[in-house]
């Protein structure tokens, strides 16, 4: 009986064990499209995130199923870094897929995506919310049955022509928005740690509007 109940206890312990490292598994999202010519477009503001993240900690990314796949290490956490490969009307794919295999938490999952309705570098975090007319989201969305998850919105501005929303998601930084954009890019990536080791909350109060 008593080792029936140490062995009990162990598994116990075990489950108790998985949970609390799962804990501390995040998975962070930088949406946008793969191919050269989308590479420095105002819409893949996620993946050139991530891609400064990889570059200022020296790590790099692998390309896996549904996506190219990074992994940081931060004071005891383990960020995930995923840029999904199904283009951005299909991330909602990639997002599910890596927090099922990694079997990371949806309360740790963050985002990254542009937003047209911010002023340029503008960064909000947020813990829900419509996917306000953006595909990569409104996938995510549909993919994962909630609305409740992560999003760390990168503003983008509005400064197009009516009509040319398209051309101007799609198209590229213009110089003012080039000479500001390193400093914005190395504040999104306080953000994101923020994210991973303060919690949500604190993250929000720090760098909402920042």
């Amino acid at each position: 009986m008593f080792r029936f109940l140490k062995k009990w206890l162990g598994f116990s312990n075990t489950i108790e064990q998985n949970e609390e490292d799962s804990m501390k598994k995040f998975l962070i999202v930088g949406l946008g499209n793969i191919g050269e010519k989308y590479s420095n477009t105002r819409h893949n503001i996620g993946f050139k995130i991530l891609d400064y993240l990889a570059d200022k900690e020296d790590i790099s990314f692998e390309t896996l199923k549904l996506g190219d796949v990074s992994t940081l290490k931060v004071k005891g956490r383990t960020l995930i870094l995923l840029k999904p490969s199904t283009y951005m009307n299909l991330s909602g794919k990639s997002v599910k897929y890596w927090l099922e295999k990694e079997k990371i938490p949806l309360e740790n999952l963050l985002v990254i995506t542009d937003d047209l309705n911010l002023p340029f570098g503008t960064l909000r975090l947020k813990t829900k919310g419509s996917d306000g007319g953006h595909n990569g989201l409104k996938d995510i969305q549909d993919k994962l049955q909630t609305t409740k998850y992560n999003r760390f919105r990168f503003g983008i501005s509005d400064a197009f022509i009516k009509g040319r929303q398209v051309d101007y998601v799609l198209g590229e930084w213009g110089d003012e928005e080039n000479a500001k954009l390193n400093e914005r890019l190395k504040t999104s990536v306080e953000l994101i740690k923020s994210f991973a080791l303060a919690g949500v909350n604190i993250t929000m109060n720090q760098f909402n509007g920042k």
